[in-house]
């Protein structure tokens, strides 16, 4: 056993598992202050802010196997008792610069191509050839430079930023190829300095739309098989990612406690809200229209038979294909509480059937457990509570007895006001706090 230490070694961690995913296991026990992915080892090193935070998480994940998507993680001290800027290095092929610089693409929520990687690197430097594929790591591309100046300028520039907001986030290291061999240009390759090469095959365009602005600019492209790189690649059991109906019909509701901001806060988890209408003629049902037939899907299957207010829900697709405009409908199009406008991919990854631990956002600068306590305990038996700071702000675990207890408290307490501040609250697949 490695003595203790603050920096903590994670070993399988799979390129579905991302940065997030990593800081929410260990968030409950402390400040995190820095974070290597070893991407290449499918390992991480994790330094929390002091000794004692590092052996609670240890000694918590002894007793109870941490597991991310459906894989065990292994953790244990790290024989570093510092993270240098030198160990964030040792991810690379090497660090040896090189004009060509191979790219691995995280969380590739929208499809990448030969045109969007040339748009994010040739204002570095003229590029001469991009070569994609796919691998176990996930989408990687070789991108070759005129010159080994302008591979170190793009590398510096871009390692770890995103493509699109919150999504597709690049991942750079130097390549130790000499000369890229491109046969054919198309929408997976491209030698820049010979146009004249066949396309592969023929009498099929290569040519992609335009995304736009790439950089920092996500495309409206509710495209489902994109949308299941949010999830490692490969969509939630029980999801086909097929669904093109964006309607779902909501029954056998408690028509005394519900109504559609309510209904909005629950269902709002997995996707963007356009209206809700509560059946006046069927008290107990509602229709709710998603965004799109993804989220839809996604509610249909998460939210199928969980408990809310003494009742068993019942989702279904709905037959009409959307919710005629009307004095009785509820218009949520544009309203700033739809939780997918930004960081739609995050958003994905923490898609789950409701839990009896809630996660709190957004909360004021000065907040105490006591204070969190009192905003929930009128929605259930609390168990624990765990005040902590992420990036200099403040968040909340609530585990309750039950899960029904946990959702009452999201669909009634969700974008409420707490001294000032716009609350945020979401399931947390955590076990424990």
């Amino acid at each position: 056993m490695t003595e203790p230490s603050k920096v903590i070694h994670v070993r399988n961690v799979g390129h579905e598992i991302s940065e997030n995913d990593l800081l929410q296991l260990f968030q409950p026990f402390g400040v995190i202050t820095k974070l290597v992915m070893l991407r290449a080892k499918n390992q991480a090193l994790l330094q929390m802010q002091d000794v004692p935070s590092a052996i609670n998480a240890l000694q918590f994940y002894t007793g109870s196997q941490p597991s991310i998507r459906g894989r065990n993680v292994y953790v244990q001290f790290s024989s570093h008792q510092e993270l240098t800027t030198m160990d964030q290095n040792t991810q690379g092929r090497g660090d040896e610069p090189n004009r060509i610089l191979l790219v691995t693409i995280h969380h590739m929520l929208y499809p990448i191509t030969v045109e969007v990687l040339h748009q994010v690197f040739s204002p570095h430097g003229f590029v001469e050839k991009i070569v994609t594929f796919q691998k176990s790591a996930g989408f990687q591309a070789l991108i070759q430079y005129q010159s080994r100046q302008c591979a170190v300028q793009a590398r510096t520039s871009l390692q770890g930023r995103n493509i699109y907001d919150g999504c597709c986030e690049l991942d750079i290291q130097f390549s130790n190829l000499d000369e890229l061999q491109v046969n054919y240009n198309n929408d997976r390759s491209r030698d820049f300095t010979n146009p004249n090469l066949p396309s592969e095959q023929k009498g099929k365009s290569s040519q992609q739309p335009a995304y736009g602005d790439v950089v920092g600019y996500p495309p409206q492209m509710p495209n489902a098989a994109a949308i299941a790189a949010a999830f490692g690649g490969g969509l939630p059991p029980g999801i086909s990612g097929t669904n093109d109906r964006c309607t779902v019909l909501a029954s056998n509701l408690n028509p005394d406690r519900i109504d559609e901001d309510k209904l909005f806060n629950l269902f709002s988890l997995y996707g963007n809200i356009v209206r809700i209408k509560l059946l006046r003629n069927k008290p107990d049902h509602a229709l709710v229209q998603m965004g799109d037939g993804f989220q839809s899907e996604l509610a249909v299957h998460f939210l199928k038979g969980a408990m809310l207010f003494g009742k068993r829900l019942e989702v279904n697709f709905s037959k009409h294909p959307n919710i005629t405009q009307g004095a009785d409908t509820h218009e949520y199009m544009n309203s700033n509480l739809n939780r997918f406008n930004r960081n739609a991919a995050k958003n994905y990854r923490y898609c789950c059937s409701p839990t009896k631990m809630i996660h709190l956002s957004t909360l004021p600068q000065y907040i105490t457990e006591e204070e969190i306590g009192s905003l929930l305990e009128e929605h259930g038996t609390i168990v624990n509570t765990k005040l902590f700071e992420m990036n200099g702000k403040n968040q909340a675990l609530v585990l309750f007895e039950t899960e029904e207890e946990a959702t009452e408290a999201l669909v009634c307490k969700h974008a409420a006001s707490l001294a000032g501040s716009i609350i945020r609250i979401s399931f947390s697949q955590l076990q424990s706090i």
